[in-house]
């Protein structure tokens, strides 16, 4: 709670709408992310349904309250001293498949989504298996991982408005989708996700053409080549498994926000000027990744990046550490503090930026924070 700021609290009139909602005061968000971190909110609301999802954010508005949405918590960095106004937590439920096509509440969760969709024998999101968090998160961020992101598929997108006060439906060419990128991040505060609805494909049981060359080799085929769908997600699971980005309780590996970096895309110019620094840091037979990001830009490896400018898997001797299967994952260890986090992102960046003049950009959400 900021300083000489009194506690907000909820009005002694309450909406219909709003009357048998879970509500909690001075409640723990850290238990609801996947860092497990973060202070209390002031006042935590749980809907179930997208009435209740808009009358709370309307009631919100109305108010002038600040809003903090949760949805499976995967994606947020929650400042130690918490919220201070009303954190809605979005529990919708709602798998809807006719033929191949499918639509999902916002509140469902998105692993447990796909795994229905691979028994279904539908194509499309099953290399998008171990991904935690929920549906309404996918379109946000573009979700996307081992060649597929939610943008192939993605038809349109039910929000409400809070602009114009009324439920919306946003077809995919509106949705400004790019690489971890959409319309919903970019006006964070205007969209609230509901519903989101995708086109999938029926190829007989088996997968869409496997476009990463890690997945494809696991599975010993070509880039481009089919699989069973539910050998590609089992597949998946197993090569996020071993780099502690599926969620277990036991292994803090996975008490983490998955890749807390984006890969930077880089111009020709800039990767030129990058590649002259490895050169000079690493010697000349050392190659940086590059891969073709569209419009003459590159893309590159923050996993890479980190790992040579020093930061190893397993770094750090605090309670916050980089995760020992994966240089892109930062970790709570066990009785980490968000600042303690935000301590060792900043030495990242920093030494990232001093090796090889890349300024990386964290992927999760920060509350009350920054780098």
């Amino acid at each position: 709670m900021g300083k000489g700021r009194s506690p907000w609290r909820a009005p002694l009139t309450r909406s219909r709408t709003l009357e048998h909602v879970q509500e909690l005061h001075d409640a723990p968000l850290a238990p609801l992310t996947t860092f497990r971190l973060g202070g209390p909110a002031t006042r935590l609301i749980t809907a179930t349904t997208d009435a209740e999802v808009v009358e709370a954010v309307r009631e919100a508005d109305a108010s002038g309250t600040p809003l903090l949405l949760i949805g499976g918590g995967s994606n947020l960095v929650i400042g130690d001293k918490g919220f201070d106004g009303t954190a809605l937590r979005i529990a919708t439920e709602g798998f809807e498949l006719d033929g191949t096509t499918l639509e999902l509440a916002a509140g469902e969760v998105w692993t447990d989504a796909v795994e229905r969709t691979v028994d279904a024998g539908l194509a499309g999101i099953e290399c998008l298996a171990g991904i935690p968090g929920s549906a309404g998160a996918t379109p946000v961020q573009n979700v996307g991982a081992y060649g597929q992101e939610v943008s192939s598929t993605i038809t349109e997108v039910i929000a409400y408005d809070r602009r114009t006060h009324e439920t919306v439906v946003i077809p995919n060419a509106e949705c400004d989708f790019s690489y971890r990128h959409s319309r919903f991040k970019a006006e964070a505060d205007r969209y609230v996700v509901l519903r989101v609805r995708f086109e999938l494909e029926d190829a007989g049981g088996m997968s869409a053409p496997l476009k990463y060359p890690e997945t494809a080799r696991a599975l010993g085929v070509e880039a481009g080549d089919r699989v069973p769908a539910a050998l590609a997600r089992e597949t998946v699971l197993k090569l996020r498994a071993g780099k502690g980005m599926v969620l277990d309780p036991e292994d803090h590996d996975s008490w983490s926000a998955g890749s807390f970096f984006t890969n930077p895309i880089l111009t020709e110019e800039q990767f030129a000027a990058f590649h002259a620094r490895v050169a000079d840091r690493l010697g000349p037979d050392v190659t940086p990744p590059g891969f073709p990001a569209g419009d003459g830009r590159v893309k590159t490896s923050a996993a890479w990046l980190i790992d040579k400018a020093g930061f190893t898997k397993g770094y750090g001797e605090g309670r916050a550490r980089i995760s020992t299967k994966h240089t892109l994952a930062l970790t709570n260890r066990g009785g980490a503090t968000t600042e303690d986090l935000l301590a060792l992102a900043r030495e990242v960046v920093a030494g990232v930026r001093d090796a090889f003049g890349i300024t990386l950009v964290n992927e999760p959400v920060t509350v009350g924070v920054s780098l």
